[in-house]
């Protein structure tokens, strides 16, 4: 924990529009994919532990962060072309490690069935299942009120989604979840939220087509997600692992980076001694 590391930026072209990349560490490539509605910032809390083994390409999504603004709605097999657009533009040579979180965990089950993108799968948070209908319903009154009233009114109902209430009273993770909410134009945030909540397709079927170790990473308090319902996800998987973490919702990497990170670290040795063995 007490190395430090240099960060870079970069831009990068794809057909989803240029994209905000950070560059950090040092190692074999990883890549960090956000959830929806924040940007990559969520996932600082790990820099310092998976820096030290990784160089760590953390890209916000198309629309999200500092990313350009997104026109309209996309599809996430789009979403992973336009992944694959920016390792290129990037100079990635051959598989990366793959972290997702929510969104990003959905875009990494796309990724995960070409051995020529990925070398590894964490998948955080995130289900394979379509949205319920409740969530739709909540997501399709909240673009009405945000085209009327802005993002401020929605900032804590969303934040109460994708965080724990002991998380939400936190000021210093309440205002990471804040500024990335606020980030991206109002339209261009409606547009990625219609594409990648309202659109979540069920890929349930598509999980046995994985060829990447994988470790799904479920938490004990986003009830979408519940640790037995990942546990079924896994089965599906060919190889994959489940755990568990504690204290903490949707945002996993924010809530409990520690946590996450040695599950991270321990994946990643396993596949080292796997792969020498």
């Amino acid at each position: 924990m007490a190395a430090t590391f240099d960060e870079s930026t970069r831009r990068v072209a794809t057909r989803l529009g240029h994209l905000h990349v950070r560059i950090v560490g040092q190692g074999p490539t990883a890549v960090l994919w956000p959830s929806m509605f924040v940007d990559t910032h969520t996932f600082d809390p790990l820099i310092p532990y998976l820096a030290e083994v990784r160089s760590l390409v953390l890209i916000d999504p198309p629309g999200l962060g500092k990313s350009d603004p997104l026109t309209r709605a996309t599809s996430m097999n789009e979403v992973a072309d336009a992944a694959r657009d920016a390792f290129g533009e990037l100079g990635i040579d051959g598989p990366v490690d793959f972290v997702g979180n929510a969104y990003g965990g959905h875009l990494g089950y796309k990724l995960a069935r070409d051995h020529d993108s990925l070398r590894s799968l964490v998948a955080i948070s995130a289900p394979p299942e379509p949205n319920p209908p409740s969530i739709i319903r909540m997501t399709r009154l909240s673009l009405l009120l945000m085209a009327i009233v802005g993002r401020g009114p929605l900032l804590k109902p969303v934040g109460a989604k994708l965080l724990t209430a002991a998380s939400v009273r936190d000021p210093d993770i309440w205002r990471v979840f804040r500024k990335g909410f606020l980030a991206p134009t109002r339209r261009s945030l409606a547009n990625a939220t219609r594409s990648v909540v309202l659109r979540r397709a069920d890929v349930r079927g598509e999980l046995g087509d994985i060829v990447v170790p994988s470790l799904y990473v479920a938490s004990d308090q986003r009830g979408e997600w519940a640790p037995e319902a990942a546990e079924r996800a896994a089965a599906m998987t060919p190889g994959a692992r489940l755990a568990v973490v504690t204290g903490a919702s949707t945002l996993v990497p924010l809530e409990q980076p520690e946590a996450l990170a040695r599950l991270i670290l321990d994946f990643w040795a396993t596949l080292g001694r796997e792969r020498s063995a």
